[in-house]
């Protein structure tokens, strides 16, 4: 099994060094997670949901493609306004949650906090994995500020872009589900 095959959107990035980038990216964070590639279809998305039943792989997918068509959207109607780049949100969205990775772990049944999880939440671990990758600044940008930690300072478009499909995703799911 390959990253891949769990997120076929991984082919939408054009540039292939990005494209490499981000899957070893998603690798690593799998790998320093100690997860087998079964168990991304069992992790859930989040922790603040109590057995949450949507994946992070569903998820990740979701807010990808979800970034993407508002991507086209923005792109139709307001390409004389703005020129976003279609790989680096793909990317961003793709790895937005890749810090929870190492953020959670399997223990007795539970998913709970991992002790990186503890000290760091999964945008900063999650940077930092893309960091190590060495995926461009504006993707790991984008990793870093999706979540509440960025709502005070700058994000860029692509960036507004995953963090508005983020939340679009969780808060009616956390609605529904709670």
């Amino acid at each position: 099994m390959s990253m891949k095959e769990i997120f076929p959107e991984i082919n939408e990035i054009k540039d292939a060094k990005l494209h490499q980038q981000v899957e070893n990216c998603l690798e690593l964070g799998r790998k320093k997670g100690g997860w087998d590639y079964e168990d991304l279809h069992k992790v859930p998305f989040t922790l603040l949901i109590p057995g949450c039943p949507v994946s992070i792989v569903q998820h990740t997918r979701a807010v990808t493609n979800l970034s993407i068509s508002a991507y086209e959207l923005f792109i139709k109607e307001y390409n004389d306004y703005y020129n976003l780049n279609r790989d680096y949100l793909v990317a961003g969205a793709l790895l937005h949650d890749v810090g929870k990775l190492v953020e959670y772990k399997l223990s007795d049944g539970k998913y709970s906090k991992s002790d990186n999880g503890k000290i760091l939440r999964h945008p900063f671990s999650g940077a930092n994995l893309a960091a190590i990758c060495e995926l461009p600044d504006e993707v790991v940008h984008i990793i870093a500020v999706h979540a509440h930690e960025g709502d005070s300072g700058y994000r860029s478009p692509e960036a507004r872009i995953v963090n508005h499909a983020d939340f679009m995703n969780f808060e009616p799911l956390r609605d529904i589900l709670k």
